[in-house]
């Protein structure tokens, strides 16, 4: 799949992720801001593994969750995946 395909899932309620990132178990989802939200328009962000992938990732990793920008290698990658 390529961007443009991952990003129309995105906006469906679904998550993407690539299978060439090295940290396995990462994802991407699409926030759309409710009443209650601080943030007023959608935004994209990657959400880490429940568990982590390796004993050397930081416990501060597990279920976090962070803002996400697009490189130009994202943008370019036809090796973009739904997550279940």
């Amino acid at each position: 799949m390529n961007f443009g395909d991952a990003l129309q899932e995105l906006k469906s309620g679904n998550k993407v992720a690539r299978s060439g990132w090295n940290g396995k178990g990462l994802c991407l989802e699409l926030q759309t801001p409710d009443a209650n939200s601080k943030m007023t328009l959608p935004y994209i962000f990657m959400s880490y593994p429940a568990t982590p992938a390796s004993d050397t990732a930081p416990a501060n990793h597990i279920n976090a969750r962070v803002p996400w920008l697009a490189s130009q290698t994202d943008v370019l990658a036809e090796d973009w995946a739904l997550v279940a």
